[in-house]
Formats: C-alpha cells, sequence, structure tokens
C-alpha cells in the first residue's frame, strides 16, 4: 500500500492545496457566519474526501476508501442542515479531525517501508488529533476562535500534506534500501 500512496502523490498535493486555500480564507474572512462557514468546510470535506477515495481505490485501501466517504457524508450533512448550531458544528469538525489524525498516523506506519523518516505524515496526524481533542474540550468556545483555529489547522495540515506529496514524488515510490518488512 506504501509504494501505491507513493505513485499517486499528486492527490495528496491536491488535498494540500485545498487546505492551504480553505486556512487562508479563514483567517481573511474572520467575522465569516456559520452558514458560510459550513459551506466552506462541507467543500473542503468533498473534495478531500473524492481524492481520499480516489488514492483508496488506486492504491486499493479500505482505509483511505473510508476516510473519504467519511468527508462525503460528513459535507452532505452540512449542506443538508445549515441550521446547525456552532457547538454541534464544532463536535463534528472534532471527530472528523480525530479520525482523519489515526488514519494519517496508520498510514505513515504502512508508508515506513517506502519513505524513510516518514514524519511529516505522523506530524500531519499529531496535528489532526490535537486539533480534534482541543475542539472537543472547549466546545463554547467562541465562533471566531473557532475560525482561527480551524484556518491554522488547515494551513499546517495543507502544507505538511504538500510537503510529503513532494517528497513521495522525488521518491517515485521506490522502496527504501533497509526498511523494516
Amino acid at each position: 500500500m506504501g509504494s501505491a500512496i507513493a505513485v499517486n502523490w499528486w492527490a495528496l498535493a491536491i488535498r494540500g492545496v485545498a487546505g492551504i486555500l480553505l486556512g487562508i480564507a479563514a483567517f481573511a474572512w474572520t467575522g465569516i457566519t456559520l452558514v458560510v462557514l459550513i459551506a466552506l468546510f462541507a467543500a473542503y470535506l468533498f473534495i478531500d474526501g473524492v481524492f481520499a477515495i480516489i488514492s483508496g481505490a488506486r492504491a486499493r485501501s479500505w482505509l483511505l476508501i473510508i476516510e473519504g466517504v467519511a468527508g462525503i457524508a460528513v459535507a452532505a450533512l452540512a449542506i443538508r442542515l445549515p441550521g446547525l448550531t456552532a457547538l454541534a458544528l464544532v463536535y463534528l469538525v472534532a471527530a472528523w479531525a480525530i479520525v482523519t489524525g489515526a488514519i494519517e498516523l496508520w498510514a505513515a506506519y504502512l508508508l515506513r517501508r517506502v519513505v524513510r523518516n516518514e514524519w511529516l505524515l505522523v506530524l500531519g496526524g499529531i496535528v489532526s488529533v490535537l486539533f480534534g481533542m482541543l475542539l472537543a474540550i472547549n466546545p463554547r468556545a467562541g465562533l471566531v476562535t473557532i475560525v482561527w483555529l480551524f484556518g491554522a489547522y488547515m494551513l499546517i495540515f495543507g502544507v505538511v500534506a504538500f510537503a510529503l506529496a513532494l517528497r513521495l514524488r522525488s521518491s517515485g515510490g521506490t522502496p527504501v534500501v533497509g526498511s523494516p518488512t
């Protein structure tokens, strides 16, 4: 699976760019309304989900396919019920970030046979889990705080994902000599 992820580096690059753009948008429009935040988040989840499914199908990874389907399902829920309260949005984002982070950590474990020091994916997974936990611990934080936290998270995740994609591209999917089996 690791070499298949490396070959599909471009999908991870697109996910990273989408995350960076969403992070910038969150900072540019701090006074954003809940409806617009939900729509932006749903759009990102949809794009991220589609490319996770594409990567999963090409890599024959049910974990990536599940991640993609979950992202698209949450995007559909957010669009269908735009009247969600800020509290519900906080828990929705927290759950998604924790699940995504856990899957990223597992993928880093699998990727260790293809790329040495797969710390970029580990870092992305840790950032995702920590972000989700912080939101779950303090759900009543103000919407502006949520927007800024979300923007920072998306920028960090996007940069990390894009950097990993470039690293995978340069590796060409060739196994690392002396890597654990």
